[in-house]
């Protein structure tokens, strides 16, 4: 590490707690995030000539709250002082501060600052924005090139987002059990999104959006200090290291997609997949299964078997069986299709997933998984139809390049003896 990448990882790791704190005292996104960074500035001038302080996140909250309260005191005519109560009366010293930072209330603040970017009442992708932003403390920039989207368009997803906020008059009370527990499922939904907007990016997107998946794993490392004896955020947390293992095997060099079966095993992240089957072996010892979990433990299966033919795919079956059960869902069945196919065959498999064709009809993977289940039969006009309409549907160059690789094989198993297949 140089001599100044220690002072950057000290505040990406404080952010968090430090945002939450300051929003606490303030009771206002930007008020709260514009103290930060005033705090930052400082620690950059700072740390080099004193050395890190004893707690990095105490001495940014306290340095954050008073450079804050002077700016205020010092536009009081255009901006009043918060009124007392809606400011803490902590003492300006950092050991006191520091010792006032239990476990408890770091807790607290990380999990009012969560909840408040996973408000209700925010879109999808207004939530992942904000967090990005304000947890994360990604720039408008980096946001916006991983969203593929401009910064002007980014930066007015998360003003909308703030200004939501604000509107919805959001109580920053310390959380109550159940409402924890109600706004942890939406924390971790929202974890989850970023990760897969990340894990979805086609070949010649993922050196961009790889970020985000790395991103998604930080905050799921980060709930899990927050929930430690929390089974389905460790399923969470040990899904995205699994999948996130295989990116260095999931595309060639031309970014053309490499189905697992096909990928090189010796490119997976050994050390992600070790993390990930001791926290998923660690969950289902607490017997409190969930969606999480389930699908953690079908990535682990995948982790586990050296080679495609060793994948036990009968478990896997089972598995994905469950997870119908807690989550119903047309794309679940369609991915459970997949194993059934290995373990029952093609025809068994069609049969599953053809009740979905309506549910499905613009999903480009059904389109795709069908395509080959019907060129497994020999059924080559009807999967070459399917192939077609994935293509039609493909969102990324290299989904289609994939299809085409499949309609190639059947033009030249199809081809007379002797004759020339054409590419299109």
């Amino acid at each position: 590490m140089t001599d100044t990448a220690w002072i950057d990882a000290a505040l990406t790791s404080a952010r968090p707690q430090a945002v939450g704190a300051l929003l606490r005292y303030f009771r206002d996104l930007d008020t709260a995030e514009e103290a930060f960074q005033n705090a930052c500035l400082r620690a950059l001038k700072n740390w080099p000539q004193n050395g890190p302080p004893r707690d990095p996140a105490a001495w940014l909250i306290m340095v954050g709250r008073n450079v804050a309260i002077d700016d205020i005191r010092r536009n009081r005519k255009q901006q009043p002082l918060p009124e007392d109560e809606a400011i803490s009366d902590l003492d300006d010293a950092e050991q006191a501060l520091a010792e006032r930072l239990d476990g408890s209330h770091y807790r607290d603040d990380i999990l009012r600052l969560l909840f408040i970017c996973c408000h209700p009442g925010l879109p999808a992708t207004q939530q992942i924005a904000l967090a990005l932003r304000i947890v994360s403390g990604l720039t408008v920039k980096q946001i916006a090139r991983a969203f593929l989207v401009s910064e002007a368009a980014m930066e007015q997803r998360i003003t909308r987002a703030k200004a939501r906020v604000a509107d919805a008059g959001v109580a920053f009370e310390t959380p109550g059990a159940v409402e924890r527990s109600e706004r942890l499922a939406a924390v971790a939904a929202m974890v989850y999104l970023i990760f897969n907007e990340g894990y979805s990016a086609s070949g010649d997107t993922a050196e961009i959006r790889s970020p985000l998946c790395e991103e998604a794993i930080r905050l799921a490392r980060l709930l899990l200090r927050l929930f430690p004896a929390e089974p389905e955020i460790m399923g969470l947390t040990a899904l995205l290291l699994l999948q996130h293992a295989r990116a260095a095997a999931r595309f060639d060099a031309a970014g053309a997609v490499i189905l697992l079966d096909d990928q090189d095993r010796s490119l997976w992240n050994q050390n992600m997949i070790a993390e990930g089957l001791a926290l998923i072996d660690k969950a289902m010892r607490h017997r409190r299964s969930g969606p999480y979990q389930v699908q953690a433990a079908i990535a682990a299966l995948h982790a586990r078997a050296a080679r495609p033919e060793d994948t036990d795919w009968t478990q896997i079956d089972l598995l994905y069986g469950a997870l119908e059960v807690m989550q119903p869902s047309p794309v679940v069945t369609l991915n459970r299709a997949v194993a059934v196919s290995k373990v029952r065959g093609a025809e068994a498999a069609l049969e599953m997933i053809e009740p979905l064709s309506s549910r499905l009809a613009n999903y480009f993977h059904f389109f795709g998984v069908r395509g080959a289940f019907l060129m497994q039969l020999g059924r080559n006009e009807e999967a070459r139809i399917a192939f077609d309409r994935a293509i039609a549907l493909a969102n990324t160059s290299a989904e289609a390049a994939h299809i085409r690789m499949h309609l190639d094989r059947l033009l030249r198993d199809n081809a007379p003896r002797g004759a020339k297949t054409s590419k299109k």
